[in-house]
């Protein structure tokens, strides 16, 4: 299997098959609307849920794609920076002190409520 170098227009693809796929549905829509014929409306039924089943799978195809994520905040970093700067480190610490305070209460809940016995 080969792969490509050049990143996958995954946002492009995605909106450009959801316009076909709305247009299509408009337009089985629109059969549904002014038909009389019991199997022109099947058709247009069965059109409407192929379009259905066509758009979940587009939506788990475009999800698999990776999006583009954010860097990693650097903490000894941010804190040198802090330290050289001379800003407060209390306002650096107080987001690790939530974290510490979640992680606590997370593993709590795995132990049942009770302090200090698994």
């Amino acid at each position: 299997m080969t792969q490509t170098h050049t990143p996958a227009p995954s946002l492009a693809w995605s909106q450009a098959l959801q316009a076909k796929l709305m247009a299509a549905l408009d337009a089985a829509w629109a059969i549904l609307e002014h038909s009389q014929d019991l199997a022109e409306i099947r058709r247009a039924r069965d059109k409407a849920k192929a379009i259905g089943d066509l758009a979940a799978m587009a939506r788990k195809v475009a999800q698999m794609i990776p999006t583009a994520r954010k860097p990693p905040v650097d903490v000894l970093a941010a804190g040198l920076a802090a330290v050289q700067g001379g800003t407060d480190l209390g306002v650096m610490a107080a987001p690790l002190a939530a974290q510490a305070e979640h992680a606590r209460r997370a593993l709590d809940k795995l132990k049942g409520g009770r302090r200090g016995r698994l």
